[in-house]
């Protein structure tokens, strides 16, 4: 999933940083900010997120098989969670044996889009935290 962010996403993304250090940013904006932040953080919630953009609707068992290295409960919390925050719809259908089939919602979508913007950083700036690492890990061994 890589999205390319506008020029005018990106100096709205500018203005924001600009406004988060400000004393005037909204609180509670910072608040959902480090919050969601915490849980993208969380590599299951990006996990899911890629696994249904990829594949639009998918049941548990699809998911669980779409996320390698995923238990059965990580997958029941990251799934709750990210409907409560309106990330995705789960929807139960009443057949025997149960149906239960989950997709992304347009916040979830929009979420994926903007983490786009760390994917296309890592791209542009690969070699250059490379010879970072290297030179510190040199510095540290001598």
């Amino acid at each position: 999933m890589v999205i390319r962010m506008s020029e005018a996403d990106l100096e709205r993304a500018r203005r924001h940083v600009r406004a988060s250090s400000a004393k005037d940013a909204d609180p509670r904006v910072e608040a959902m900010v480090n919050e969601l932040i915490g849980r993208v953080a969380d590599k299951w919630t990006m996990l899911v997120l890629e696994a249904l953009d990829a594949h639009e609707v998918l049941r548990f068992t699809q998911l669980a098989r779409a996320v390698p290295g995923i238990s059965q409960k990580m997958l029941t919390q990251t799934l709750r969670q990210m409907e409560r925050d309106g990330m995705l719809e789960r929807t139960v259908h009443a057949v025997v044996p149960p149906k239960v089939e989950y997709r992304l919602t347009a916040l979830g979508h929009g979420l994926g889009a903007a983490f786009c913007g760390v994917w296309i950083w890592v791209e542009d700036n690969l070699a250059r935290v490379e010879a970072a690492r290297a030179a510190y890990d040199a510095r540290a061994r001598a």
